[in-house]
């Protein structure tokens, strides 16, 4: 079973938890999540299952959106609603013009401290397993990037912000700091994601769903193909000659595309690559010294007398 699968994550669950009932759902043991979900949250949780587990760096790299229900007048200790409460303000001076004026300076590349209740690791050790034991250890600034941060609803204290954001950003801490700057304190009360890439929300199935789907035979009807989170790479085919030069792991350098020039193509660019019949090849990757395209990862069903498998080239 080779596809990947846009699961609607229910609240309550990790998503290890999720990746989990998947694999018992599907039978399918090389299984992976692209991004991980607090239990607080919901939403997209795109699944790879067998081969296609070798593209969730590509979805990592994808834009996210997330719904988010902001409470100001509160601080915890998890930047969230199910933390311990450290402090309470009176938000009796709060008002949405301050709201979306402070929202200004979280635009654009922003500095985050991520949260010590987090799944990010420290010596091998994830940080909420410390936190859970008291201790609280130096986290270095990370940047972030937040494409749009706009509000979509308000009823004080509480204000739901739509956030269009890059990999690594924490929607907790970007709480926290937005609560911080307006000096109320703020935890994130929901989150909801909906929206990983080209995966939507409304499109997405749920753990019942997939069951019912399961016990029907239907589970392949759900699995989308590898390629389809690669739609931002530009497309190239090539012929059995270089097919077989690419699943060997040796470089090309013409390729049949007069949208590419050399002289034009930035160093390390990717693109997705077709067999003469509309397959899907794999991934390769610019080589600008030596004017070639080498390939990153290649998946086949035999080539030259080459056996079926998949090719890693990390």
């Amino acid at each position: 079973m080779n596809g990947i699968l846009n699961i609607n994550k229910p609240q309550g669950l990790t998503s290890f938890e999720v990746v989990a009932r998947v694999k018992r759902i599907t039978g399918e043991r090389h299984t992976g999540h692209a991004g991980t979900l607090d239990p607080l949250a919901t939403g997209v949780l795109p699944i790879c299952l067998g081969k296609a587990t070798r593209v969730i760096e590509y979805l990592f790299n994808q834009t996210k959106t997330y719904l988010s229900e902001i409470e100001f007048g509160i601080a915890t200790d998890t930047y969230d609603s199910t933390g311990k409460i450290l402090r309470t303000v009176d938000v009796s001076g709060i008002s949405l013009e301050r709201v979306e004026k402070a929202l200004e300076g979280f635009r654009g590349v922003i500095s985050q401290i991520p949260p010590m209740y987090s799944a990010l690791k420290h010596k091998g050790r994830p940080l909420y397993k410390l936190a859970r034991q008291g201790i609280e250890v130096e986290r270095p600034s990370r940047p972030a990037q937040i494409f749009s941060l706009e509000i979509t609803n308000w009823q004080p204290p509480v204000a739901t912000l739509e956030i269009v954001c890059g990999k690594g950003t924490y929607i907790r801490s970007l709480a926290n700091d937005l609560g911080e700057a307006l000096g109320y304190g703020a935890v994130m009360k929901s989150l909801i994601r909906s929206r990983v890439g080209p995966f939507d929300l409304q499109e997405a199935l749920t753990l019942a769903q997939l069951e019912e789907a399961a016990r029907l035979g239907l589970v392949d009807k759900y699995l989308f193909p590898p390629d389809f989170v690669l739609d931002s790479f530009a497309a190239l085919v090539v012929n059995a000659e270089q097919q077989c030069a690419l699943i060997h792991g040796n470089p090309v350098t013409v390729v049949f595309n007069d949208k590419f020039d050399s002289s034009t193509i930035a160093p390390g660019t990717r693109c997705r690559v077709y067999t003469a019949d509309g397959s899907f090849l794999g991934v390769v990757r610019y080589e600008s010294e030596n004017h070639c395209w080498r390939p990153e990862k290649i998946f086949f069903e035999g080539c030259c007398g080459v056996d079926r498998g998949l090719i890693n080239h990390d």
